[in-house]
């Protein structure tokens, strides 16, 4: 089973041939395998589901920088509309494997092509001398298929190689994959595969009353989220209520937004996560800020990024969330190349024992198993796929921004992505969680040292580094852990390719058209599409180049940067059940600190509520039922996501507010 400090060599080993002999070579899993996956109709569900999760994706991303998976609720929606359609019976688990895996490669689009972070930073807060070319730069909806699919493939074929090692033969948990599979074998009352180490806890039995209420939980949530967003629109009071006061909510921007959306996501964070987030909002809003403006160090409103108390705490922020995810990553990565070197050389050892032993008594070498090699994706395809995409990539940058981005620059960032997409997909098999967030910030680092200080585009060039390496490390975890998800009902990982494939080139089109409809109806940035993901991104480019800082900004981001890094080592040096994880829950995560800072509070209250309603429903069910909790906020968060886009009609119509 998988630990905070690595995972047991021979355990695995032991898993992995258990599995190999009891469910590898059994009809039914053979039987699955050769069942139809890749259909019309599956095909046509799973965009429609995906389309759905990426303008959900986007409405959050321009707010507050948070996008989902969705992974869960897309296989439960696929099961609802399957069942009340005419192919009820013939709709198979792996079927919805496959839709899942079309939604997820959809659905989150908006961040793995930068369209809520790198691109927004680009347009909208680049000065005409930071982009080297003496203007600022507008992309096209054009150049935005152009520049998404330069960047959308190659993460998806650098995990293709992956698969083998850290699912068949590591058997790493994946948590919320093998939950995914979890919830698809109890809708379709079918079995797993025989895989104990990646079964997490929060999973639940097929006997559980739960599920039987999943599709009534989210339809309802999903109504309830719906008609507060309608409401919302007509009531512009419902997004920000000042109930500490007009003062407070006048000077300092302390307002409650009651939005069952982020009531939803609170729900998933958890409450430690949610808290941390709180804390931060605190020392961001109520103390530091005003600290700022009474020294004079930040003398305009405090809403102005330039002048004001959000634009001087915006860079501890960045300085607790950089040291955290580069303190963490750096953790984390020492412990999976040990732990991965560890495996290897058992590994070695054990077949050479193995293979020493049937030789001396005249038999043959069993080799480790996995499908057949017709259900799988071939290494040459593999090979050639990295090599076409990371073509296209170079072409896409050079097209869309010409000679002010070298190539060279292209092509370091393309090899950093590589090497973070192994990192990152084995964080996320052990932890659940893609640092994304701490790659993007660490290339940004580097390539501080890979241009030369003096080019004029080296913020710009900085950008689209980082964005490159985010998205190969968000895309090859995307697929891993539906992989994992695939693995375990028995689907074929051919199957799950292809559907990454198509929902891919979908959401290159429909991310880039959405991003251009939001632009056209809303301004961004504006109090309500703050896109604070795109300020920490440019701001953070313009720390590591060399920019300036606003007063004393400077030593408060290094003090904080110290102490959260400290914070951050700690946490990450034991185990996640080691004992002093019970004391150590108390130290705030700098991440979720830093979130909560450059947020403002408005955007935190509610997750915070929602976080003390996970905690209450885990208290009163057990954590056994989760699953139905991640489901019922899964209807909160969707039902708001989908009906934003009518009120960006209304929006667009000029309809009145009451």
């Amino acid at each position: 089973m998988a630990t905070e400090n690595g995972f047991s060599a021979v355990d695995h080993r032991d898993s992995i041939q258990s599995a190999s002999s009891n469910t590898i070579g059994d009809e039914n899993w053979i039987s699955k395998l050769e069942t139809p996956q890749i259909t019309l109709r599956a095909t046509v569900v799973g965009l429609f589901i995906g389309s759905i999760v990426l303008i959900s994706n986007f409405q959050f991303g321009l707010q507050t920088g948070w996008v989902s998976m969705m992974s869960l609720p897309s296989a439960l929606l696929g099961y609802v509309l399957f069942a009340v359609s005419p192919w009820k019976q013939s709709f198979s688990d792996v079927e919805n494997v496959y839709i899942q895996s079309i939604a997820v490669a959809t659905g989150t689009g908006p961040l793995a092509y930068g369209l809520i972070g790198i691109v927004p930073a680009i347009e909208k807060f680049l000065s005409a001398a930071e982009t080297g070319i003496g203007k600022t730069i507008k992309l096209s909806v054009s150049q935005l298929m152009v520049w998404s699919l330069g960047i959308a493939l190659f993460g998806v074929f650098f995990a293709i190689p992956l698969r083998k090692q850290v699912v068949v033969k590591e058997k790493l948990p994946f948590p919320s994959g093998s939950a995914t599979a979890t919830l698809i074998s109890v809708l379709h009352k079918t079995t797993l595969r025989s895989d104990e180490d990646s079964i997490t806890e929060e999973t639940t039995s097929k006997s559980d009353p739960t599920y039987d209420n999943s599709s009534r939980s989210l339809f309802w949530t999903f109504v309830a989220s719906s008609a507060f967003t309608i409401a919302s629109y007509f009531i512009p009071i419902l997004n920000n209520i000042p109930i500490f006061g007009p003062i407070a909510s006048r000077t300092y921007m302390w307002n409650f937004k009651p939005s069952p959306a982020y009531i939803g996501q609170g729900i998933i964070m958890g409450l430690p996560t949610v808290s941390y987030m709180l804390f931060g909002a605190i020392l961001g809003w109520a103390i530091l800020s005003p600290f700022a403006k009474h020294k004079g160090w930040a003398p305009g409103d405090v809403d102005d990024w330039i002048e004001g108390g959000q634009g001087w705490i915006l860079w501890i922020s960045l300085s607790v969330m950089i040291s955290d995810s580069i303190v963490s990553f750096a953790v984390v990565t020492v412990k999976s190349l040990k732990s991965g070197i560890s495996y290897m050389n058992t590994i070695a050892r054990q077949d050479l024992e193995e293979q020493q032993s049937l030789l001396s008594n005249g038999g043959s070498v069993r080799s480790e198993q996995d499908v057949d090699s017709k259900f799988l994706v071939s290494s040459r395809t593999a090979i050639i796929g990295v090599v076409f995409s990371s073509l296209l990539c170079i072409l896409s940058v050079h097209h869309v921004f010409g000679t002010t981005v070298p190539v060279y620059s292209t092509v370091v960032a393309i090899i950093l992505a590589l090497f973070f997409s192994i990192l990152g997909v084995r964080a996320l098999g052990e932890t659940d969680l893609n640092p994304v967030s701490g790659i993007g910030k660490l290339s940004q680092l580097i390539f501080a040292f890979v241009v030369p200080k003096g080019h004029p585009a080296r913020i710009l060039i900085n950008l689209i580094a980082g964005g490159i390496a985010e998205a190969g490390a968000q895309q090859a975890g995307d697929l891993m852990q539906d992989l994992k998800t695939g693995h375990l009902v028995g689907a074929s990982p051919r199957a799950q390719f292809i559907a990454q494939i198509i929902g891919t080139l979908y959401s290159v089109v429909l991310s880039s058209v959405m991003y251009g409809i939001y632009n056209k109806v809303y301004e961004i940035p504006s109090d309500t599409y703050r896109i604070p993901t795109a300020v920490v991104w440019v701001d953070c480019a313009r720390l590591v180049t060399g920019e300036g800082l606003p007063p004393m900004a400077f030593e408060f981001s290094i003090f904080f940067g110290v102490v959260f890094g400290f914070i951050s080592l700690v946490k990450n040096l034991y185990p996640r059940k080691h004992k002093c994880q019970k004391v150590l829950v108390y130290l705030p995560n700098g991440v979720a600190v830093g979130i909560g800072i450059y947020n403002s509070p408005n955007f935190t209250l509610a997750r915070f509520l929602g976080g003390v309603l996970a905690y209450w429903w885990i208290q009163k069910h057990g954590k056994q039922n989760k699953i139905a909790m991640i489901i019922f906020s899964s209807g909160l968060i969707l039902g708001e996501g989908l009906f934003s886009g009518f009120t960006m009609l209304f929006t667009s119509l000029g309809v009145p507010h009451f």
